[in-house]
């Protein structure tokens, strides 16, 4: 297979994880007799800087021509201005709404060998292996809104058909899973809410009746991730919603380092990017964690171009070096002695490779 996937490393330590990224891609390509081309362009505080926009057009324009995104983070204190009318983070939301990327996929996956990398008792943590679907394109993001010195606001707007299309996606995994299916929401205060919980409600009876569905408050679940994760397969809630109980469920997998993400639309071109941010304060000592940015790679493979067995192999080689007790040093434990971030690419270039 002939690929294009356009390289948009970003800022802080998006860089760093990328490049590993794309070592563990080039294995892939090596092995099974593909062919990858990486074309590289600006977004977010990098792309202010030299063309005053956090997209340029021809990042954008990359990203339409090419199969897939390989995305690293945006942002950092130079550019940490909330009242700043150019920011890098508008970068990454233009791309979601202008490639019509309205659903991510956040995986949450405990593996044994990390279980006491987290804070939480090994025993919450046996079985964990959840699915986030978080609707990306509209919600308090994209809604309407006013900034002022005495008084601002933001609006939370959805839409039967936004409602709709997010949670096919997150029913349609829940039917390859275990059957399960969360739906999270604030009904009980916020009428966007409530038009999501009605529209859920409707859509799951009418098209998925195989599954088991539950309805859960956001602040519930909040708690829930904590004191039973194991009992959730698919959750599927809103843009908000979505971004903050990923980064709490990230330290059940014991570090931001360990979540990949994939941000999908109608057809086959995706966004691929771990969730965590530029970390500023490692950005350039070599020590952030790749394998987000690596586990991204593997669901751009499955997602993107089609090749779950391609996919499937940097899993089993991620999982492979955690055996092996390689760790950087967000998830090594007293005793454990870190490796760089190069080092971690390279041990799972070399996985792959066989």
């Amino acid at each position: 297979m002939k690929a294009t996937i356009a390289v948009l490393a970003g800022d802080g330590i998006g860089p760093e994880v990328v490049a590993e990224g794309i070592k563990v891609l080039q294995s892939v390509a090596t092995r099974y007799g593909h062919s990858f081309a990486f074309p590289q362009a600006l977004v977010g505080g990098c792309a202010i800087d030299v063309t005053g926009k956090p997209l340029p057009t021809e990042t954008f324009s990359l990203c339409q021509a090419s199969d897939a995104v390989l995305f690293g983070a945006v942002g950092g204190p130079k550019w940490d201005d909330p009242s700043a009318k150019v920011r890098p983070e508008q970068g990454l939301l233009e791309i979601r709404k202008g490639l019509g990327l309205f659903a991510n996929l956040r995986p949450v996956r405990v593996y044994p060998q990390l279980v006491e990398a987290s804070t939480l008792r090994p025993e919450v943590l046996r079985g964990v292996d959840i699915l986030v679907v978080r609707e990306l394109t509209g919600g308090l993001y994209f809604g309407e809104r006013q900034e002022g010195t005495e008084r601002a606001y933001d609006t939370m707007v959805y839409t039967r058909p936004e409602i709709e299309r997010v949670v096919r996606v997150a029913a349609r995994a829940a039917q390859g899973r275990r059957k399960k299916l969360a739906s999270v929401d604030k009904a009980n205060i916020l009428a966007s809410s409530r038009l999501w919980r009605r529209v859920t409600t409707e859509l799951l009876s009418r098209e998925f009746s195989d599954l088991q569905v539950e309805h859960v408050l956001v602040d519930a679940c909040a708690m829930y991730l904590i004191r039973r994760p194991a009992t959730f397969d698919v959750i599927v809630t809103e843009n908000m919603f979505g971004d903050i109980l990923t980064d709490e469920a990230a330290m059940l997998a014991g570090s931001m380092g360990m979540l990949p993400s994939a941000s999908l639309g109608e057809g086959r071109r995706g966004l691929y990017e771990p969730i965590h941010g530029t970390a500023p304060d490692i950005a350039g000592k070599h020590i952030a964690n790749p394998l987000a940015t690596i586990l991204s790679c593997a669901m751009l493979l499955r997602h993107s171009l089609g090749l779950e067995v391609e996919a499937k192999a940097v899993e089993d080689a991620v999982a492979a070096i955690l055996a092996e007790g390689k760790r950087t040093v967000d998830i090594a434990t007293k005793g454990e002695s870190p490796i760089s971030t190069v080092q971690m690419g390279d041990a799972v270039a070399r996985q792959v490779a066989g």
